[in-house]
């Protein structure tokens, strides 16, 4: 994968059957390993991203995005769609907000004909800055164990969560460029 020498997927491949071969693994421990849980998930929710799709909802959220800040240009869009993925990571889960999320992201990166990386990679940055609620089960952890509140979310979560944003929007085009 690093090399680009071999596409992702059969790298991954390759790897697994390598582990397999020098006996790093074996089938019972690879087969405990997966997360059938969150497989299930991401499956699941496969239909319900092609049913967006198919009624025509992504290209509503797509057009209604890039007419509302299209005009100021792809680092406001970029900004607009961080902060659209964190409001609605306050209530569901990452998988769930990337799979409702990278279809307009997609769908605005064609619009304004630009590379679709940025765009991606914001949607993956905001959905992994879930700072200011206890939902996400790193955040239900620290709430357990510290004994925090859900205004300690809020408090140290709110300013985290802007810090990234800005540093997102400026970075994310900077090291994948829009064009």
């Amino acid at each position: 994968m690093a090399t680009g020498l071999v596409p992702n997927v059969p790298a991954a491949v390759i790897g697994c059957l390598l582990m397999g071969l020098f006996r790093c693994i074996d089938l019972d421990q690879a087969y405990l390993a997966i997360q059938w849980k969150g497989l299930i998930m991401i499956v699941g929710r496969l239909p319900f991203a092609l049913a967006l799709d198919r009624t025509g909802a992504v290209d509503l959220a797509t057009h209604t995005l890039v007419w509302l800040v299209g005009e100021a240009g792809p680092y406001a869009i970029l900004a607009l769609l961080y902060l659209v993925t964190v409001v609605l990571g306050l209530f569901m889960v990452n998988t769930a907000n990337v799979a409702l999320l990278i279809p307009v992201a997609l769908g605005v990166a064609e619009e304004i004909h630009a590379s679709p990386y940025p765009f991606a990679m914001i949607i993956a940055l905001g959905t992994s800055s879930a700072f200011m609620t206890p939902i996400s089960p790193i955040n239900t952890l620290a709430t357990t164990a510290g004994n925090h509140g859900f205004g300690d979310f809020i408090r140290v979560g709110l300013p985290l969560t802007l810090i990234v944003g800005v540093v997102s929007v400026l970075l994310v085009p900077w090291l994948l460029p829009l064009s």
